[in-house]
């Protein structure tokens, strides 16, 4: 085939996007049907409810990449160990039926082990890696719920990466915890965010006491509680770098000489912003990576796979 459906299926949304034969997105659509979202395990007539006409006109080869290919998606994708890249990805596309002759490709997640010798994985993060085409020796942090800093070996290949809750942790935090009782939400408190990530960046190995002084700080007005949320999750980006530099430092060779030419950013536009100005604070400069990365690579794996073939 010459053109592509390519699925972004993540834990909330469901993105679909028609690719042409110049790897070209010519319509792109979404709906909140995630995989959390999913009941009974119906993912074929949620797939079809949003993109089924494209499928029944054949317009194009599926490929899928995201929680999908997770234990709790339509199947689970194996990982693959790092380092990984196209090649290793494309060999190992998991397939499931979407109806009677068509079939869907699943990207397979990624695995390694860090320097604490405890494993990490990631879905979907891996396809936007290679869609991004990252020299060689770079470190790209993808800002979420779950950030990814990982690090690009020869060829494009994911040599090895980190996960932080950071997150997650902002909305247990506020949402269900006593320190969002003092917080009032809704207003943006720049050097309420910037005192946060220096206390991070200074004191992250004490992580737990000085994301404390969230509360502390409200409670002896030092902090307003409409800077408090800014000045909680300038704390807790302050100690992701701050960890994430310490152990660059540790595994020390490629990876340490990659920290110091700067980051790439690769994400939501106010989240990069973020985390640009935290990253600053911390010494190091930032790029943003171009949108459209997720696509992009999952284009390049179906390409290697021979699922579809680049028009001329």
């Amino acid at each position: 085939m010459s053109g592509l459906i390519a699925i972004d299926w993540g834990t909330s949304n469901l993105r679909a996007s028609l690719l042409n034969a110049h790897a070209r997105v010519v319509e792109a659509r979404s709906a909140p049907g995630g995989v959390m979202k999913v009941k009974d395990g119906l993912y074929a007539p949620a797939l079809l409810g949003l993109c089924g006409d494209w499928i029944d006109q054949g317009m194009g080869a599926l490929i899928a990449s995201g929680m999908i290919g997770s234990r709790q998606g339509w199947k689970e994708a194996p990982y693959l160990h790092c380092p990984a890249g196209l090649a290793e990805a494309a060999s190992q596309l998991t397939r499931v039926q979407v109806k009677p002759g068509v079939d869907l490709s699943i990207v397979p997640g990624l695995t390694c082990i860090g320097a604490d010798g405890e494993h990490d994985v990631m879905r979907g993060e891996e396809t936007q890696l290679w869609g991004a085409a990252l020299p060689p020796g770079s470190c790209c942090v993808l800002p979420g719920t779950h950030s990814k800093w990982a690090w690009i070996g020869s060829g494009g290949a994911v040599e090895s990466f980190a996960t932080y809750m950071t997150g997650e942790l902002y909305g247990l935090l506020t949402q269900h915890g006593i320190l969002g009782r003092l917080m009032r939400f809704g207003e943006s408190h720049t050097e309420s965010f910037e005192a946060g990530v220096r206390l991070g960046l200074d004191h992250h190995a004490n992580a737990t006491h000085v994301i404390f002084s969230a509360r502390t700080a409200g409670l002896m007005g030092r902090i307003s509680a409409e800077g408090l949320p800014d000045y909680l999750s300038g704390i807790l980006l302050g100690v992701e770098i701050g960890s994430a530099r310490s152990a660059t430092r540790t595994l020390g060779g490629s990876a340490a000489a990659g920290l110091t030419k700067g980051v790439f950013l690769l994400g939501d536009d106010d989240l990069c912003a973020r985390y640009a100005t935290a990253l600053r604070l911390a010494g190091l400069s930032s790029t943003r990576v171009d949108d459209g990365a997720t696509t992009r690579g999952q284009w390049l794996v179906a390409q290697q796979a021979g699922l579809v073939r680049h028009a001329s």
